[in-house]
């Protein structure tokens, strides 16, 4: 009955807004269920990850049961990193994908010791953690430095806009954007400037929280979401207002085939994409051939 009627006042809540979505000046855009302008938008969102920060990974921990590692190790297996790689990862602030990225082409390093003469394996990799927020950064090269990573060069920080990126055209073997598309205002523009700064032959990935379509779990799924979560925002990180606005992001973010299509009207081919645990999240990829 409890996750009837959460359903029902989700539903409920939607509707209104996307009514109202139509009706407004062509300037407007989504912030969770409310509607903004534009300009507005990246100032909240900013706002919000700011406020997020200091407890993003362990609100992370929370909130997937440790989920999250075990999705982001997938994005990096079918990234299939390799030394030498000049590779881009945006929104990634805290590092947690780079990390994972490293480690991966350390691996191979270490395994092919044997056979130092490999060029491919002596020339130097560079990963570029791009993020908007400098707090989300910040949190990252914190992180680097306890994992002593902090003079790796291997690792970039660099602030920049996922929209406007200040790479090159052609520069990047990879890009990958963990939970990090939905908060963008113009999803087509980032999609764009990853199209724009990968090679020929250059990977795109996203993994993204989506929509889960399963009836009972999807009842479950919303009843945990907008009831769960921002409690646990509130006792955790003592931010409820933020993790609302998170959970209402996912709702707006468009559904699996849609953003497959967006991918592919980019320019990107072979696009595919893989629900994980029925669809809660999913990864998205694509090639520039």
């Amino acid at each position: 009955m409890a996750l009837r009627l959460v359903t029902r006042n989700l539903r409920n809540r939607i509707s209104p807004n996307l009514c109202s979505a139509s009706l407004l000046h062509s300037h407007a855009t989504s912030f969770g269920f409310k509607e903004v302008r534009e300009e507005e938008k990246s100032q909240m969102v900013g706002k919000v990850f700011s406020n997020v920060a200091s407890n993003y990974d362990l609100m992370n921990d929370f909130m997937s049961a440790g989920l999250h590692r075990l999705w982001k190790d997938r994005l990096v297996s079918e990234l299939s990193p390799f030394p030498g790689m000049k590779h881009l990862d945006v929104a990634g602030g805290t590092g947690d994908v780079a990390f994972r990225i490293l480690e991966s082409v350390n691996s191979i390093r270490r395994r092919a010791l044997q056979d130092p003469i490999n060029d491919d394996l002596q020339e130097e990799t560079w990963i570029h953690v791009c993020d908007i927020n400098q707090n989300m950064l910040n949190v990252g090269k914190n992180r680097a430095l306890e994992r002593g990573l902090g003079e790796d060069k291997s690792l970039v920080w660099v602030q920049g806009d996922a929209e406007a990126l200040s790479f090159e055209d052609n520069s990047m073997d990879g890009y990958t954007i963990a939970f990090g598309i939905r908060n963008v205002t113009h999803i087509e523009k980032v999609l764009t400037e990853a199209y724009r700064v990968l090679k020929r032959g250059g990977r795109f990935l996203c993994l993204e929280l989506s929509h889960v379509e399963i009836p009972v779990f999807k009842e479950l799924y919303d009843f945990y979401s907008f009831s769960v979560i921002p409690r646990l925002g509130e006792v955790v990180a003592g931010d409820r207002e933020s993790y609302q606005y998170l959970v209402e992001s996912i709702r707006r973010f468009p559904p699996q085939e849609k953003f497959a299509s967006m991918i592919t009207d980019t320019g990107f081919q072979k696009v595919k994409y893989e629900n994980l645990v029925g669809g809660v999240v999913a990864i998205h990829s694509g090639l520039k051939i």
